[in-house]
């Protein structure tokens, strides 16, 4: 089904969604997450301003060098220019082969016919800048209204005539002196000059730096490569500070889940630094005094119950010595009603606190039983859901689970039958859903459901001798194993309490 909803284009597949909430909990939710964006995020704005100011010298200390090279490429230009055209046509050719064959300029010339189309550089500001000021320089010193076009261009696939001729078709003697190579080719500057009507003047050369552009190339791999292995240095030693520094507060927080879950409280090993050993230490103590506040509650309560039993026998004989029937009876309501109390203030102490060890469990034959014995008191009852296996106390669950049942049958029986399902969360939970058909719940009245002796009109009004303890026991049980209970009003009418435990 997952394959099916992504290939239809409505959302990622279900595992690829689980890694990206699991990578979205670590980066956002946890400690170490929180402190990784934190430092990565310092190192890159470092790193990003200090890449700016870098940026920011080499573009002055190369527009400087522009300036320079655009001045002495003019002016070498044109003394060529001047030295060309003060020779007679004749002796041009003569001068140009000897140039070639001999060498003495950084210049190609040639003389053609009619100027030669030349691409220039794409996306190079500075390559811009530096045509104008040759242009510039080449004007003010040539006849005024003198056509001229400077164009810098790579070198592959360089036209040097009107006819198409390339470039690299020349022979290796004629471009040596302009610094060409073929494992890394240059830019080169193209200069072209009207010097006389139909005769243009080409002249190509590279510039003294004919590499300077590549100083302007901001992300290459030489200059990125230490930065990225210095986040990655950074970003590692950070975890594994980070993982020393939370290991603690781990356990802590473990610890933290286990209070009040009636586990029998360890001190926890003091470590880490000094904030969270100081952490420790303070944990430890409450959970000392809480351990001591429980067992003196404890002895309380039964020296209370040992107590009273005493007085209430001795006044329960006494009273049947009276000759009044009804006074009699009301000594006997009363004191049945202080015994109940007495019996209530014990059962909240004990019965949420049933010593046993914690075993594997399967709920659905537990479930099962008990549907069985309620089926045979004349209640009705449906059950859903296959084999499932909990982890925990078999007795304070089973009389968990019975208070649900018992409530759900008391008091929303009617004539559709109480639904108890059971099914496996995504989680891993097993979670355990108990519904009635009754009137339900005022919404205002969900909020205080699962607390000691709260009890609703309705249920008041229909059994009067309850104490409203059987959602507290069932709470305070779930809350023991680690799981979580949940009241609400079914969509469809009546009451559903849902419980989720775990299954290991």
């Amino acid at each position: 089904m997952p394959s099916e909803v992504a290939e239809a284009g409505l959302g990622p597949p279900l595992p690829a969604r689980r890694w990206w909430q699991r990578a979205s909990s670590f980066l956002f939710d946890s400690l170490q997450g929180r402190f990784v964006l934190a430092m990565l995020g310092g190192l890159a704005l470092v790193q990003l301003a200090v890449n700016l100011v870098w940026y920011s010298q080499i573009e002055q200390r190369v527009r400087r060098q522009t300036e320079l090279a655009a001045h002495h490429v003019a002016g070498g230009a044109i003394g060529a220019v001047r030295a060309l055209r003060e020779l007679p046509a004749a002796y041009r050719p003569l001068l140009i082969e000897q140039l070639r064959t001999m060498g003495g300029t950084r210049f190609l010339v040639f003389f053609n016919t009619a100027a030669v189309a030349v691409t220039p550089l794409a996306g190079q500001p500075m390559a811009r800048m530096l045509e104008q000021q040759v242009v510039q320089e080449l004007a003010a010193l040539l006849p005024k209204g003198t056509p001229l076009r400077v164009v810098l261009a790579s070198p592959v696939g360089l036209a040097v005539s009107p006819a198409g001729a390339l470039l690299g078709d020349l022979p290796e003697s004629w471009v040596e002196p302009s610094l060409i190579t073929a494992e890394r080719p240059a830019p080169f500057l193209v200069i072209q000059a009207e010097t006389e009507p139909g005769q243009w003047l080409y002249l190509g050369s590279t510039l003294p730096d004919p590499y300077f552009l590549e100083q302007l190339e901001f992300f290459t791999w030489q200059r990125l490569t230490p930065q990225l292995l210095a986040l990655g240095l950074a970003v590692g030693l950070t975890l594994i500070a980070v993982r020393a520094i939370t290991r603690p507060l781990a356990g802590l927080g473990q610890a933290a889940a286990r209070v009040g879950r009636r586990v029998a409280p360890k001190p926890l090993r003091v470590s880490g630094t000094q904030e969270v050993r100081q952490a420790i230490e303070a944990f430890n103590d409450m959970q000392e005094r809480i351990r001591r506040y429980i067992g003196d509650r404890e002895r309380l309560f039964a020296s209370i119950s040992h107590d009273l039993r005493t007085p209430i026998t001795r006044l329960r004989l006494r009273s049947e010595l009276l000759d009044d029937t009804a006074v009699q009876d009301e000594f006997h309501e009363d004191l049945d009603e202080l015994d109940m109390m007495v019996k209530t203030a014990l059962q909240i102490v004990k019965d949420t606190d049933i010593h046993e060890n914690r075993a594997p469990l399967r709920i659905d034959l537990v479930l099962q039983k008990m549907v069985r014995d309620a089926r045979m008191g004349g209640h009705k009852v449906e059950l859903e859901g296959g084999p499932l296996t909990v982890f925990g106390k078999p007795l304070a669950l089973k009389r968990a689970i019975g208070n649900l049942l018992d409530n759900a049958m008391f008091y929303g029986e009617g004539e559709q039958p109480v639904e108890v399902r059971m099914e496996a969360a995504e989680d891993g939970s097993v979670v355990l859903s108990v519904r009635d058909h009754g009137p339900g719940v005022p919404e205002a009245a969900l909020a205080r459901l699962g607390q000691p002796y709260t009890r609703l009109d309705h249920g008041a009004a229909m059994r009067k001798e309850g104490l409203g303890l059987g959602l507290s026991i069932v709470r305070e049980i779930v809350a023991d194993h680690g799981g979580t209970v949940r009241f609400r009003n079914h969509p469809e009418g009546g009451f559903e309490v849902r419980l989720a435990l775990p299954a290991g």
